[in-house]
């Protein structure tokens, strides 16, 4: 029997295939990643979604251009992203000794600016709310308390 039928003749189940009992969804793939791989900039990290331009792969097409602004806590939110990102990438490259160096020095402008922020808006997080036994977390102003300028 010839089993050439055209594609009006097929059904939903013909053209888009059906999945045997308990298997999965999908099946992800994730590019590899060499040595020194080229980044993106902590803060067009956080937007695209990986600090990788390699990993960078937009869904349909949708690219996320939206700027965040240069507040303190965006820049510390880019800079948390850019050293887990980091951390996931050495995870499979360990020896990475240029990765090593950014990451260092992601940090350490991370901790110095987190210090900053805290000096000025408080805690940051829960985990840094507690000190000398006390919970802080409500004591002070909250950051939309704040004017432009800083001043409460």
């Amino acid at each position: 029997m010839d089993d050439k039928r055209t594609d009006m003749e097929l059904t939903k189940n013909d053209m888009y295939g059906s999945l045997p009992h308990m298997a999965p969804l999908a099946n992800p793939y994730v590019p590899f990643q060499s040595n020194n791989p080229k980044q993106y900039t902590a803060k067009k990290g956080l937007i695209r979604g990986t600090l990788f331009p390699g990993l960078d792969l937009p869904f349909m097409g949708m690219v996320n251009t939206k700027e965040k602004s240069n507040t303190p806590l965006h820049e510390l939110m880019a800079l948390n992203f850019a050293i887990t990102e980091l951390a996931l990438f050495l995870d499979t490259h360990p020896c990475d000794t240029e990765v090593i160096e950014l990451m260092r020095s992601y940090i350490s402008l991370y901790q110095a600016g987190k210090e900053q922020y805290e000096k000025k808006c408080g805690p940051l997080t829960h985990l840094d709310a507690v000190r000398n036994g006390e919970f802080n977390w409500i004591n002070s102003p909250w950051p939309w308390e704040y004017r432009e300028n800083g001043e409460g």
